[in-house]
């Protein structure tokens, strides 16, 4: 029993050759490889994120500015695209796909289904939120709130994810944040929202709330990924992205109904100041970015955290204003230096990612061509 068994001759030329400096850059290959495709879906997912929610959010103002008036249409269009994703969803399941046996049990499809009810339910309280926040209060002011959701996304990273903060990710999301609160300090001339006191209070408060609710569904989302599917898979985030717009758009489409709103449609779409048909066309974009958005954001999360996406999502905010000022020139000073400010966090978020690669990378690397005799004999003895 204590005896190491000799190993026979043929299995220790395989593990030599498994071993050899060949099979060792094929490994190399392939790991950079998986490190390459890593970066261009993190960018693809990202590039979602900025471009969707940019044209979303403006087109979004752009419903209310033109004599749009229905909160509960403007909550629908968030999240009404997905049938947009069944294409996506075919595409992305394997031909000859087998079920990991622990992901067939009834309590995985209960606490699965029990997931996409909760964070569908809070989806779409969160779209009417940030509904009555856009509609009352002006965009720099909407802005400067929807950025306090890095700040609860870090509380409940925390507690939820167990989220490490490293020096150079405090520093990224003290430097996003303040670079979101300058934007208080300016006035942004295309923004010609009035409203009254009352309106603004309540546009405020909901702002907030919808911030708070977004976060922990960020968070909750990463936990999801660790905890129930276990599946690394494209398929997985498409699936999350349907399922829990398909039951958003349920709630919402009867709170719409129960609130008698749909009757006001017709007459709000004739008297759209642009047309009837740029009021279609504004819901149908909007919708397509909003999807958009949402799968970049589940994408990111599932490939980096809950924290990054929402550190892509502030940098977004940035992206409406910074277009204004390189094709308008207009510039008030503080805009320059809250780019700087946000591409600096960013920056820094990013070099802490490019650390933990490198710690990964070592960690990954193979034996060297020393410890190839090591190794049969560690194998031999345990054989």
């Amino acid at each position: 029993m204590g005896e190491a068994q000799e190993l026979p001759a043929d299995n220790i030329n395989d593990l030599k050759v498994e071993n050899s400096p060949e099979n060792a850059e094929k490994t190399n290959k392939k790991s950079s490889l998986k490190h390459y495709k890593w970066w261009l879906q993190m960018i693809l997912y990202s590039l979602f994120v900025l471009a969707g929610q940019s044209v979303g959010t403006l087109l979004g103002r752009l419903y209310f500015d033109n004599g749009g008036k229905s909160q509960w249409m403007a909550t629908l269009v968030q999240v009404v695209g997905f049938p947009i994703m069944f294409p996506f969803q075919y595409f992305t399941t394997p031909k000859n796909h087998h079920f990991d046996q622990t992901n067939t049990t009834n309590t995985f499809h209960l606490n699965l289904a029990s997931f996409y009810l909760a964070t569908g339910i809070l989806l779409a309280a969160d779209c009417m939120l940030y509904s009555i926040g856009l509609q009352y209060l002006p965009v720099t002011t909407y802005t400067l709130i929807c950025a306090s959701q890095l700040a609860f996304n870090a509380l409940f990273s925390y507690f939820l994810n167990k989220q490490n903060f490293t020096p150079y990710i405090v520093n990224s999301l003290v430097l996003l944040t303040i670079s979101s609160v300058l934007l208080v300090f300016q006035k942004d001339p295309g923004d010609a929202n009035q409203t009254t006191k009352k309106k603004y209070v309540i546009g405020f408060l909901c702002t907030l709330g919808a911030s708070a609710v977004y976060a922990l569904m960020l968070s909750m989302t990463q936990l999801a990924f660790q905890k129930i599917i276990k599946k690394e898979t494209i398929r997985s985030i498409v699936d999350m992205t349907i399922y829990q717009n398909a039951i958003a758009t349920i709630v919402i489409v009867i709170g719409l109904f129960a609130s008698g709103d749909w009757r006001r449609l017709e007459g709000e779409m004739r008297e759209y100041k642009l047309g009837r048909v740029s009021y279609v066309m504004n819901l149908v974009w909007t919708a397509v970015s909003w999807q958009a958005y949402s799968v970049g954001c589940v994408g990111l999360v599932f490939k980096v955290s809950s924290l990054f996406s929402n550190v892509i999502s502030i940098i977004g905010l940035r992206r409406r204003r910074f277009w204004r000022r390189v094709f308008t020139g207009y510039d008030d000073g503080v805009e320059g230096v809250a780019m700087v400010l946000a591409v600096w966090g960013f920056v820094s978020y990013m070099y802490q990612h490019y650390l933990d690669g490198l710690k990964m990378k070592e960690k990954n690397s193979g034996f060297s061509d020393d410890d190839e005799v090591g190794q049969v004999a560690l194998v031999a003895e345990r054989g």
